[in-house]
Formats: structure tokens, sequence, C-alpha cells
């Protein structure tokens, strides 16, 4: 019997979870300090934001089967979403940032294995 609808929901939401994991180890070996975790918003999730040298980094990590099906999940309504975003926790946080701020993309295939995007769009 095919799972239902409940827990393809739950193995999607654990995957997420297993691939947001993978980035933020990415993200802490690289010398980046995470500052936060699934951002709720108005405008939508964030799901982490890092600062390293004044550096403010809004990552959107995509887990699917491969990497290329990962980057193709990063569609301009997505963007756009995470643009809106990241300005609902700016003004909320305005002392973050001053040294750039940028989107990240972490890509996150099957096997574990993970692929940065750095700088993948713009807010300003």
């Amino acid at each position: 019997m095919p799972p239902d609808r409940a827990q393809r929901g739950q193995a999607a939401h654990r995957l997420g979870l297993d691939a947001e994991a993978v980035a933020e180890a990415a993200l802490l070996r690289e010398g980046w300090t995470v500052l936060a975790r699934r951002v709720r918003t108005p405008a939508g999730e964030l799901d982490l934001i890092a600062q390293r040298d004044g550096l403010l980094a809004f990552i959107d990590v995509k887990a699917r089967p491969s990497w290329r099906e990962a980057a193709l999940a990063v569609t301009a309504r997505q963007q756009s979403r995470l643009l809106a975003a990241a300005e609902a926790w700016m003004a909320h946080h305005p002392g973050h940032g001053a040294g750039g701020v940028r989107f990240d993309v972490i890509l996150v295939a099957a096997d574990g294995s993970a692929r940065r995007i750095t700088d993948a769009f713009r807010l300003w």
C-alpha cells in the first residue's frame, strides 16, 4: 500500500531537516556563524541565516535526488519569496549585514553530498 499524504509529508519534513543539518555543518566548517534556523516571517521561511566577517547570508537549502533537480527547484517565484522574507528579517535586525548581504543556495543530493551556490541572487 502506498504511503498516505501525512506519511509523505513527514518523510519530506525529515528529509528537509537532514538536508539543513548537512548545510549547517558545511557552513560551520567554513567559519560561518549560524544566526538562525528555519525562520518564519509573514513573507515565508528562511532555512538558514549565517554571518562571517560582517557578511550576512540567507541560505536556502534544497534537497532532491540530484543536484540538478535541487538547482531547478530555486524558481523565480521562490527567489521572490526569499527576498521578501529576508527584507522582513532585516527590518527586525538592522545591525546585521554591515559587510553586505547575499543569498546562497546549498543543494543536497540523495547521497548526502552538498554543493553551494554562493551569491545565487541579490537583494539590492
